[in-house]
């Protein structure tokens, strides 16, 4: 036994060809009684006019050949009423009543083929925005919802006839991303809007909606209504949203790795300020002993105590901070300033295995706009990769970095060693993720160091020929990203 549903559009089908039949029938009957009133009585009134109330009748029936037919039958029952009554020599105010009703059938017929043509080209477009995936709906001036799609009724809850002649922005709670008014000016100003907004379906869940907004306008160039076209990003934003907190923890993970690397480099780093307190120390009680004592000697060790002591406290501070998940704010950064922090954590790495380290950095270069810690992450990612690469070459080990504006509002920094340089077939995958060539690698170190180039505003290259070396080119913005230079 066949279901409801799928009788439904055979129901449809045979209602429609009912109403075609009746509005047929009707308007034949009507032509018929117009011409015998015409033919048979001795009225003076143009009674031919009539016919035009018979092809509006036919018109309902949405075909164009019943308009065509229903005209041609008029425009000749017309003629021939006309010859009957008053022969082909007769002129006069019959002629003209004639006239008058054969110019009103012409325009009458060619008004509803206009019409029907226009209703045609609406029912074609309104069942294209049927079969798109986003959310469509059109609503007049005051905000009043006068179409509403099938994806609409679905996603958001509401059918069409619930939704239509109600308010969008009640129906909906809209949140839009600035004040409305200000969207509302930029849809004037503009003819459209794109943004981001959210909406709350019928049962209370919110949605995040790329939104882009159109005037319609009629033939006088007059604004009557806004198409409104939202793409679902609820799904894409929240699985966005966990990348991030992925990377960040992926990020922490590298950087606890690299302090691991690291571990030595620190240590001699922070003994040095140590042994500076010790040795000036005991060299502040030999002057305090001396008979008598020098008292400015004295000054200076501990002077020189208390510079050690607050060095110690920094490296510790840095060390911290280069172990934080929460990175410090961006601000302005000095490149060279960079540049030192980064050398200075692998200094006794780079003293192990030999390198040779050069550094070149342009005068007055402008500064960087980023994170502290992340830029210097990147940059001891990539110092730590390029001693490695170098170890156990016979060869002179150097590493040569350097700094120089590149393009406006841009400083390059370049990080090339002397090493057997890279696979070619390794470079168009050398920053995808889990992508590595040391037997312990987490293959994430480069691919972080892009992604946090990028989110500077910058970017990170590589260039190599095998039996060259390599050189990583790090591009880093001098403004904030989005922010004009």
């Amino acid at each position: 036994m066949p279901s409801s549903t799928s009788t439904r559009p055979h129901a449809a089908a045979a209602s429609t060809l009912r109403g075609r039949t009746v509005f047929r029938a009707a308007a034949a009957l009507l032509t018929l009684g117009i011409f015998l009133v015409d033919v048979l009585t001795t009225l003076e009134g143009a009674v031919a006019v009539l016919y035009v109330v018979a092809v509006l009748l036919v018109a309902r029936t949405g075909r164009r050949a019943d308009i065509v037919i229903t005209a041609v039958a008029g425009i000749g029952l017309t003629l021939i009423a006309y010859l009957d009554s008053h022969g082909v020599n007769h002129v006069g105010a019959q002629t003209f009543r004639a006239l008058v009703s054969l110019a009103a059938i012409v325009i009458t017929a060619l008004l509803a083929l206009q019409y029907q043509g226009a209703m045609q080209r609406l029912r074609g477009q309104a069942t294209l925005l049927d079969l798109s995936h986003d959310m469509i709906f059109v609503r007049d001036r005051s905000g009043v919802i006068t179409f509403w799609n099938r994806t609409a009724a679905q996603v958001y809850g509401w059918s069409a006839e619930e939704s239509i002649g109600r308010v969008a922005d009640v129906l909906l709670s809209t949140r839009y991303p600035q004040a409305r008014e200000a969207v509302e000016a930029t849809l004037l100003q503009l003819g459209s809007w794109e943004g981001t907004l959210e909406q709350r379906t019928r049962d209370g869940a919110w949605r995040v909606l790329e939104s882009r907004w159109v005037i319609q306008r009629d033939g006088l160039g007059r604004a009557t209504g806004v198409m409104e076209t939202h793409t679902d990003v609820t799904e894409r934003r929240r699985a966005e949203d966990a990348a991030l907190r992925a990377q960040a923890e992926l990020a922490h993970a590298t950087r606890v790795a690299t302090l691991g690397e690291l571990t030595a480099s620190l240590a001699h780093e922070v003994n040095q300020p140590l042994m500076a307190v010790v040795t000036n120390g005991e060299a502040g009680l030999r002057w305090l002993h001396r008979d008598p004592p020098d008292l400015h000697e004295v000054e200076a060790a501990i002077t020189r105590t208390v510079m050690e002591a607050r060095r110690a406290s920094e490296i510790v501070k840095r060390v911290r901070a280069f172990l934080a998940k929460r990175s410090t704010p961006r601000e302005p950064l000095d490149a060279s300033l960079l540049i030192e922090d980064a050398v200075r954590l692998v200094q006794h790495e780079l003293n192990r295995e030999a390198v040779q380290l050069h550094v070149a950095v342009t005068a007055d270069l402008p500064a960087v706009h980023g994170d502290a810690v992340q830029l210097q992450q990147v940059l001891v990612n990539l110092l730590i990769n390029a001693s490695q690469a170098m170890a156990g070459q016979a060869t002179a080990r150097q590493l040569v970095v350097e700094a120089q504006p590149g393009a406006p509002g841009e400083v390059a920094i370049s990080i090339a060693d002397s090493g057997p340089g890279i696979d070619s077939a390794h470079l168009d995958t050398l920053f995808q993720p889990f992508f590595t060539t040391k037997p312990d690698g987490m293959g994430m170190g480069l691919a972080i160091c892009r992604s946090t180039a990028e989110a500077h505003g910058g970017r990170l290259s590589v260039e190599s020929a095998p039996g060259h070396g390599a050189t990583f080119r790090l591009v880093l913005a001098t403004h904030p990203p989005g922010a004009c230079a």
